[in-house]
């Protein structure tokens, strides 16, 4: 499953898995190696039964510092503008997948993340942040702009003000001002944060995993979409989700009024009772 070279790796423990940047000597920078790597792992657990959720974190004191300068810039950029545009393609390519991604993702930020971080943050569904982590759009201090997508990042997540002082001071923020920038869904003590990743995960394992990838999906496109536009696709969307899991809505219906067994507001329907 892992090898003491990789610069990414993951176990699966519960139907969690739990996937880890794995450069800790580079405070997890993502170097074209670490970015192939990661589009691997991606592809082993996409569809695995055994996997309900994915976590990603970073091995050591740092979720991820961005870009390694040295091997995705500088050396990169050496051999020519085909092998900038193919490392871009890759790093993209990842960040995309998990975009998209089969299964609900959490980020467990546990310390640093700078700069192109913001790429695989924003692209899990969710994000806990330790209190004591810290962020930054680090580019200005080098002379770029924030690229790699991190400006649209904060823009889409972030108040204009915020996001503009953010990009522009390049100055640090801890996981607690994340929180309340919103760059995260909120912000534990270090100490706290494993637990407080694995309960969220554990609740989104009781939900049905069709309506899960259905809702996500949902929230990320209709973003763009005018009312009228959003509220048909919803409707395909629902007939969709309907058509890979026939059994799911009447099963969480019927638990509901006939059964009696749970309230929606309240909680999920039981799955193992499901066909």
């Amino acid at each position: 499953m892992t090898t003491t070279n990789d610069t990414a790796t993951f176990t699966v423990e519960n139907r969690i898995a739990w996937v880890k940047f794995n450069r800790p000597e580079k405070r997890n920078c993502m170097s074209p190696t670490l970015n192939r790597r990661m589009m691997e792992i991606l592809d082993e657990l996409e569809f695995r039964d055994d996997v309900g959720v994915l976590v990603l974190t970073g091995e050591g004191t740092a979720w991820s510092a961005g870009m390694d300068l040295k091997e995705y810039f500088r050396e990169t950029e050496a051999l020519g503008l085909g092998a900038t545009r193919k490392a871009q393609r890759e790093s993209y390519g990842w960040w995309r997948r998990l975009r998209w991604y089969q299964k609900p993702t959490i980020a467990m930020v546990n310390g640093w993340c700078f700069g192109g971080g913001y790429g695989p943050l924003y692209s899990c569904d969710l994000a806990i942040a330790a209190d004591e982590a810290q962020f930054a759009l680090s580019e200005i201090n080098w002379g770029i702009l924030p690229g790699g997508g991190a400006t649209k990042v904060v823009v889409d997540l972030i108040p204009m003000r915020d996001a503009m002082y953010h990009a522009m001071t390049g100055e640090l923020i801890d996981g607690q001002k994340a929180a309340a920038w919103r760059l995260v869904n909120e912000s534990v003590p270090l100490e706290r944060l494993e637990a407080r990743v694995r309960e969220l995960a554990e609740v989104l394992l009781k939900k049905n995993s069709v309506a899960l990838k259905a809702t996500k999906d949902a929230v990320r496109r209709v973003k763009e979409m005018t009312y009228d536009s959003a509220e048909d696709y919803l409707v395909r969307a629902q007939e969709a989700a309907n058509f890979h899991d026939n059994t799911g809505r009447k099963e969480g219906i019927k638990q509901f009024i006939d059964d009696k067994t749970y309230k929606p507001g309240l909680g999920a329907y039981d799955l193992a009772k499901q066909n």
